[in-house]
């Protein structure tokens, strides 16, 4: 199933600390992932960064990896060590620290939630911006209630409920007074593949309509003679992750799941082809003509 029908149901945000047998997790990797970065720009080795924390090279390694946390006594001797002034950069990678810990309100859904699903819901959460692109569905946090019902309608009918709930409250998003921002380009034959009676069309279409007009939702539509980029792109989402520096993470869907890109070199195609689709889209008023014309 497509991994945008997989999610399992919100249960109460917890406030427990994430065992170190639970690790890697999504933030893990990426603060590891930047201590290692930070120690090769400051041309030191995992045995040197060893001798100066005072501890074993396995543990250094673990923390670059991802499977353990880092004290913040010994953050804070890494980052002067790797010469690190920025402050606002330090307070990012404290907070990173501190959150690698934090339970998501889709932390215990066990095997209701694969891991790659897990990643994306703290991608979701953790951005400050994401760009999706999508060419047959309409983006999940721009759903209605019924159009998610179609959507999960494979399942059986015990799930759909379930899965309702947590795509309701992903949606919460749009509410975030702290910065949240969500671009959308939607190819018009999704707009058309709806489906269902024409009350849940309408009910769609006018919701678009709405949400667009939100201060923090950009929503352009990609008509079928726009001149589209070179290399045909599947449906794809950009997440740009809170910190300093920001850092923008590639979520691919497939039949069996997701897959994330992280590196730099993979991530940069995506947003070059995410500035042609803005380019050959309908600028956001003519968008909301169009969909306003289809009601």
């Amino acid at each position: 199933m497509c991994a945008r029908r997989l999610f399992g149901s919100a249960v109460a945000e917890q406030h427990a600390v994430m065992a170190q047998s639970d690790m890697p997790t999504m933030r893990s990797r990426r603060l590891g992932a930047e201590l290692r970065r930070l120690r090769i720009e400051a041309g030191l080795k995992v045995h040197e960064v060893a001798e100066v924390l005072e501890c074993g090279q396995p543990k250094v390694s673990q923390i670059e990896n991802g499977r353990r946390g880092i004290r913040p006594l010994d953050l804070t001797v890494l980052l002067k060590h790797y010469g690190v002034e920025d402050e606002r950069q330090c307070a990012s990678l404290r907070r990173l620290a501190k959150e690698i810990h934090k339970v998501d309100w889709w932390s215990n859904q066990g095997p209701l939630l694969r891991d790659d699903l897990r990643d994306l819901l703290t991608l979701e959460a953790d951005s400050e911006l994401v760009r999706t692109y999508e060419s047959m569905l309409i983006p999940g946090l721009l759903q209605t209630e019924e159009y998610m019902r179609q959507t999960f309608a494979v399942h059986p009918s015990e799930r759909v409920e379930l899965l309702v709930e947590t795509r309701m409250r992903r949606r919460e998003l749009l509410n975030d007074q702290s910065g949240f921002c969500l671009r959308a380009i939607i190819d018009v034959p999704a707009l058309h593949r709806i489906g269902g009676s024409p009350d849940v069309v309408l009910e769609q279409l006018e919701h678009l309509q709405r949400e667009a007009k939100r201060p923090n939702v950009n929503i352009q539509i990609l008509p079928l003679d726009a001149p589209l980029p070179l290399e045909q792109c599947p449906p794809f989402t950009i997440f740009r992750q809170k910190g300093e520096p920001p850092a923008d993470i590639v979520w691919l869907e497939h039949i069996t799941g997701g897959s994330l890109l992280e590196r730099r070199q993979d991530v940069l195609p995506y947003s070059t082809a995410w500035d042609e689709l803005t380019a050959a889209a309908l600028p956001p008023t003519a968008s909301l003509q169009y969909i306003h014309d289809l009601t």
